[in-house]
């Protein structure tokens, strides 16, 4: 059976920076959980930050990418850099991935960690800019397939192609 991994908040699980979550009532999801394919994850929560906890954005709105290069940081509202959490918090992502052989996440956009697409700019404004947040970054170049939860029509697509690909083989 293929694993999808998702975003906690996405699953319901109170976990956001402000204790909240971002429950998805997307008929798909749902199928996939009844199913048994969802392996849940919270990079922030997996990297040692508490809930609640100070929002965060990663600094100059340069991406995860710039974090892995060490040319931008994650920082909190409150001016500490919480980027070790960030960075530990993927590493523990991609290493439940490839436990479960996982080639598919649904992330929540937006967030430093989850973002697909989209970011915040780093200026605690509410501005949003395209770009990927640090787990999200690291998931996609170790080749799995990043979607947001506005995209989980094409995750099932492409998990299906990803299906149809593996027992053809098998035969």
């Amino acid at each position: 059976m293929a694993f999808i991994l998702v975003s906690s908040c996405l699953l319901g699980s109170p976990v956001r920076y402000d204790a909240s979550h971002k429950r998805s009532h997307h008929d798909v999801l749902q199928r996939w959980i009844t199913d048994g394919k969802v392996i849940a994850v919270c990079p922030e929560l997996a990297g040692g930050l508490p809930v609640p906890r100070p929002s965060a954005e990663i600094s100059r709105a340069a991406g995860g990418k710039a974090v892995w290069l060490q040319q931008a940081h994650v920082v909190d509202n409150q001016g500490d850099d919480v980027t070790p959490a960030f960075v530990t918090g993927a590493e523990e992502a991609l290493r439940l991935a490839q436990q479960y052989n996982i080639q598919i996440a649904i992330l929540k956009e937006g967030s430093p960690s989850c973002g697909s697409s989209q970011i915040y700019d780093g200026s605690f404004s509410g501005n949003r800019v395209p770009g990927a947040g640090v787990t999200t970054t690291l998931l996609r170049e170790a080749g799995l397939h990043v979607f947001s939860e506005e995209q989980i029509d094409e995750a099932q697509a492409l998990l299906l192609q990803l299906e149809t690909k593996a027992s053809s083989n098998q035969t």
